[in-house]
């Protein structure tokens, strides 16, 4: 399938075959020449030295020994660039992201990517998916298209993540509309990450509608599993591949029933960081890494710059793979994944030029794509720089999806009986939860309560302008002082999730959030210490990366001098209903593995 038009788009490679022969045959020249290069092979994972890759048309023509071209006697046109004996490397492939984590437009989220040498990514748009329906997925597609980046979909599968009966969600992705999505959108390359795996399991008879909708297709199907005893039910459900692969024996059952493996890297402080422990299956246990990926999944804007695919790669070398298999399992693995390994993902004649200058540690100095130069030695070229400037304009509805009533309650009322409180309890490293049932007596204030079991209020409100159902929950061992923190990001039907230890400085937060259009912030005693804007369906900025980047790090700062121990981006999960074991959304608290709301207090 051809690669999605961009501003940097490289003509379909069935009206260049006679062009790139004759490249490579010495009867016509070359557009661009790197010379000087040790050229990283991902088809043989060898580093060859003393090379130098003939450019034409945005592609490869050939790879020849260093100095061809100047004894070639030719002295046309052709730009010539001199790599120093740096690593000439193919540029990266992301198989599994989430653009609207990055809190950035497509077009803005291009520019950090492409300083990590990542030229291709693979994105499940199902935020965008869960507020705005088709609609958002379409102004993202239509987004990503503007972008000088090459942004292929898997398109969202579980939207709304449960039924409706346990969350309100803007979106409703029938198997019908999912259907014409992929009929739609030539970058509709696989269904994304099917999160309900509980209900593919049960054998759920719209999850596996939506399975249909692709596999009639022949397209692959993109997993999302938690539990070593529901691999096999994926697999058998045509799921083949999964970023879930939290440690070395959930891994190596995904590797044994056929699934693809993609190993997610990212901030050690966050819950995405699971590779170190999940590549021991090919370290310890033998497995081979040919079908082993590395992605990213969820990046904000201050790490997507700091923890890029490239830093990824780097983990998994450090985790004890050879740097071409490890380069190789973020560039061709993933490509290969796909089918798209004869567009990208090597350095191989005919294949699109998009390529990294590496040092001898991996690190991205420039980046080309489809041959064209736009990071040089860290820095974005004129080029790119005029490209960054003529983005996407999201209409007018995308910047009305925060609709809130006037009046809510944000905090439930003190008991005045003996209860059993059903309490959220957050698990390092902050993705899973647990479920503690609290004794509260009578006769203590919230304050004491709060004291006593390291607890704070938890609220979800409904912000589509449905119901304005408000969820009301209590949140133990996430560290929060004083004041409140919200976020209109609350995966994944993003209603707003609100944590604080008072009812005035969780009304701050809201108003605070509707005013921005949504956002993420953080009050306290009356005052906004931090915030980052994203009004654009509530998940993103208009702004350029740099900026977003900017403003996320004086949040998480003011995030840690609240007190609180999880990121702001596990922070989000808390309302996602499909992983164990207790959820909060706007209908009330969910036991996960029942698929059922439970109350807050009990009687004792």
């Amino acid at each position: 399938m051809a690669a999605p038009l961009t501003r940097f788009s490289v003509a379909p490679l069935h009206t260049l075959t006679r062009v790139l022969a004759a490249v490579a045959m010495g009867r016509a020249e070359p557009d661009r020449v790197i010379t000087g290069a040790r050229v990283l092979s991902t088809y043989t994972e060898r580093i060859h030295p003393d090379r130098e890759i003939w450019i034409k048309g945005g592609r490869i023509a050939a790879v020849k020994p260093a100095g061809t071209f100047a004894r070639s006697g030719q002295r046309g046109r052709a730009s010539v660039y001199d790599a120093q004996g740096g690593i000439i490397a193919p540029g990266l492939v992301d198989p599994h992201v989430h653009i609207e984590s990055s809190m950035m437009t497509a077009c803005a989220f291009a520019e950090a990517a492409l300083r990590n040498g990542t030229t291709t990514v693979f994105c499940d748009s199902h935020e965008i998916g869960n507020v705005c329906d088709v609609a958002g997925i379409e102004w993202m597609l239509e987004d990503a298209r503007r972008a000088p980046l090459s942004v292929y979909l898997t398109v969202p599968s579980t939207v709304p993540a449960t039924n409706a009966a346990l969350e309100t969600a803007g979106g409703d992705l029938t198997p019908a509309k999912i259907g014409r999505l992929f009929d739609r959108w030539p970058e509709a390359v696989a269904l994304g990450e099917k999160m309900d795996y509980i209900s593919v399991a049960t054998g759920d008879e719209r999850s596996h509608a939506i399975l249909a909708q692709a596999l009639r297709r022949g397209r692959p199907v993109c997993g999302h599993i938690y539990g070593r005893e529901f691999v096999a039910a994926g697999a058998a459900s045509g799921i083949t591949d999964t970023h879930e692969s939290i440690d070395r024996e959930i891994a190596d059952d995904f590797l044994e029933n056929g699934l693809w493996i993609f190993l997610r890297g990212g901030n050690p402080q966050t819950p995405w960081h699971s590779l170190p422990q999940a590549i021991r299956a090919v370290t310890e246990l033998g497995a081979n890494s040919k079908r082993v990926c590395v992605c990213t999944d969820d990046r904000d804007a201050d790490d997507l710059f700091l923890f890029g695919l490239d830093w990824v790669v780097r983990q998994a070398r450090a985790a004890g793979l050879a740097p071409a298999t490890a380069w190789s399992c973020g560039s061709l693995h993933p490509a290969t994944r796909y089918g798209l390994d004869g567009e990208f993902g090597g350095l191989g004649p005919s294949r699109r030029a998009d390529l990294v200058l590496l040092n001898d540690d991996l690190e991205v100095r420039n980046t080309w794509y489809g041959g064209e130069l736009v990071i040089e030695n860290r820095k974005t070229t004129p080029l790119l720089e005029r490209a960054l400037t003529r983005r996407y304009r999201y209409p007018r509805a995308a910047y009305q999806t925060v609709k809130l009533p006037r009046k809510l309650r944000l905090t439930p009322e003190l008991p005045t009986i003996p209860v059993t409180a059903n309490v959220i309890r957050l698990v390092p490293p902050g993705i899973l939860t647990a479920h503690d049932r609290l004794p509260l007596g009578v006769g203590s204030s919230w304050a004491e309560h709060f004291k006593t079991h390291s607890l704070c209020f938890l609220t979800v409100v409904e912000r589509h302008g449905k119901s304005g159902g408000v969820g009301y929950g209590l949140l133990r061992e996430f560290g929060l002082q004083q004041g409140a923190v919200a976020s209109s990001v609350g995966h994944d039907a993003h209603n707003i999730v609100l944590a604080g230890t008072n009812e005035s400085d969780l009304q701050l937060a809201l108003a605070t959030v509707r005013k921005l259009k949504g956002g993420v912030c953080a009050v306290r005693d009356g005052k906004v210490l931090a915030s980052v804007a994203l009004p654009v369906a509530g998940l993103l900025s208009d702004r350029r990366a740099a900026i977003v980047a900017e403003e996320t790090t004086a949040l998480k700062r003011a995030w840690s001098e609240l007190g609180c121990l999880v990121p702001y981006m596990g922070f989000n999960l808390l309302p996602l209903s499909v992983i164990p074991e207790l959820r909060l959304t706007d209908k009330g608290l969910v036991l996960v593995l029942g698929m059922k709301i439970v109350p807050l207090f009990e009687p004792a």
